[in-house]
């Protein structure tokens, strides 16, 4: 049976739940996963910089202790989130991906941007206040664009520095201010390879804990010029035939479904699913 996993603002004065704990190393966890009884949690000795509320799984509320710095706790270690995307339970690494961005914008948002004071968390709610400014901050999401460009049955591929080693993807690139989605995907295409693109077909959206993306995948069809890589960003970028692709990313991603759709396509299979 599948867990159910939903968010939710909770009151951090109820008692009991299960809690996650993020560090700057990760997420701590032992044999039985990420997920360990609240009350227990908080008797270990961890230097805790904010409790949230986050959710529920399987009707069970959720809670964050975003840490200062990671602790030593007996039989348990920290792991980061791709290590949990890559090998973890799809429910569990939603969980810790949405612990991970409340995390990250608790941890920046403890002062004002405007008169530098500090915050307080606003009940019932996922914001901070700042009384003086009568500014109220929240989660940010950033929006980027991820296209896989095709040519017949060829699909452009490229390959950051940061990538695993041998790993091929499609191009990706947050939007600028003014920028429509399919406005940033051209000029991020004509800055990583230099090529023009047509027939832009909007295919799904991902959301993206690193740190706070919201992923929306495109097709886009080759309408003509030469790759040239981008310097210090592109390691190398290629045409690739369906039938003789590379190594290609995690298959939960939303690069990795952009790939599978078009190939599913070209061969007349079942399209796949995005993963939710």
């Amino acid at each position: 049976m599948t867990s159910r996993w939903t968010t939710a603002v909770i009151d951090t004065d109820l008692p009991g739940g299960w809690a996650v704990a993020r560090s700057p190393e990760g997420f701590l966890f032992d044999d039985n996963g990420a997920l360990f009884p609240r009350e227990w949690l908080k008797r270990q000795d961890l230097s805790i910089l904010a409790e949230h509320g986050i959710g529920h799984l399987d009707g069970e509320p959720v809670y964050l202790l975003e840490l200062k710095a990671h602790s030593e706790v007996s039989g348990c270690n920290w792991k980061g989130l791709r290590a949990f995307m890559l090998d973890g339970d799809h429910t569990v690494y939603k969980v810790l991906g949405y612990a991970a961005q409340v995390g990250t914008w608790a941890r920046e948002h403890r002062f004002c941007g405007n008169c530098g004071l500090r915050m307080t968390q606003v009940p019932r709610e996922r914001a901070m206040y700042c009384e003086p400014c009568d500014l109220r901050f929240y989660p940010r999401i950033s929006p980027s664009m991820i296209v896989l460009i095709t040519r017949g049955d060829e699909v452009l591929l490229a390959r950051s520095p940061r990538f695993v080693t041998g790993v091929y993807s499609t191009l990706a690139g947050f939007a600028e201010p003014g920028e429509s989605a399919e406005d940033c995907l051209v000029r991020e295409v004509r800055e990583e390879v230099q090529i023009e693109v047509r027939n832009i077909q909007y295919l799904g959206s991902q959301c993206w804990p690193f740190p706070h993306s919201m992923m929306l995948g495109f097709h886009a069809e080759y309408a003509g010029g030469e790759i040239v890589p981008q310097a210090d960003e592109i390691e190398d970028a290629q045409w690739f035939n369906i039938h003789a692709l590379p190594p290609l990313p995690a298959s939960r991603s939303i690069a990795r479904y952009l790939i599978d759709v078009y190939v599913a396509r070209r061969l007349g299979h079942a399209e796949p699913v995005l993963p939710g």
